[in-house]
Parts: C-alpha cells; structure tokens; sequence
C-alpha cells in the first residue's frame, strides 16, 4: 500500500504547517479564558499559604505556593511577595465550576 506522503514532502511543508498547529492549539486556550472569565462567580474562599519560590517573566512574577493541606499551586501577580513568608490567597469557584487561585486585592 503506497503511502501518500514522504518525510521529504513533510519537511517541505513543515513553515506552512508548524504555525496552523500553533493557531489551533491557542484557539481552544484562549476560548477557555474567555468562558471562565465571563462566568460569574459563585464564592471566593480565603486560605492560607507558604511562598516557596518565585519566577519572574514578563512583568508578572509566578509564584510556588504551599497549601495548609500538603499541596502546592502556581499562581501569578505583579507585586513582590516574600519567599518563606506566609500569605493569604482566595480560592475563586465560579458558576462553570472552573478554580482558581488569587492574591486577595
């Protein structure tokens, strides 16, 4: 059974192909953040937290945080926090019932 392509023609089309994967993988992200962001929310929980390290890009700073309960998450602002310091942040539960994570305002 002939096989309709080659690696030669796979390679010869590879700048037409690499930026529509790239478009179609950021379509369904970028939709994701839409939907959560128009959903309204439905509570917003304070917890505490530990700052274990901090990664800096683009103006914004990730930070690694510890939870109270053993279990560590990613969560982004642009004011400088302490590393070791402890912090509350608030769990946003929202109406699609999508989670996240923010330093409280």
């Amino acid at each position: 059974m002939p096989v309709p392509w080659a690696f030669a023609d796979l390679k010869r089309n590879a700048l037409g192909v690499i930026p529509i994967v790239i478009v179609l993988m950021a379509v369904p992200a970028t939709l994701n953040g839409w939907t959560n962001a128009a959903s309204p929310i439905r509570s917003v929980v304070a917890i505490d937290a530990t700052i274990r390290s901090a990664q800096w890009g683009q103006g914004r700073i990730n930070y690694l945080l510890l939870l109270d309960d053993g279990s560590s998450l990613l969560v982004e602002d642009d004011r400088l926090h302490m590393i070791g310091s402890r912090i509350g942040i608030e769990r946003v539960i929202r109406e699609n019932a999508s989670i996240s994570y923010r330093f409280p305002e």
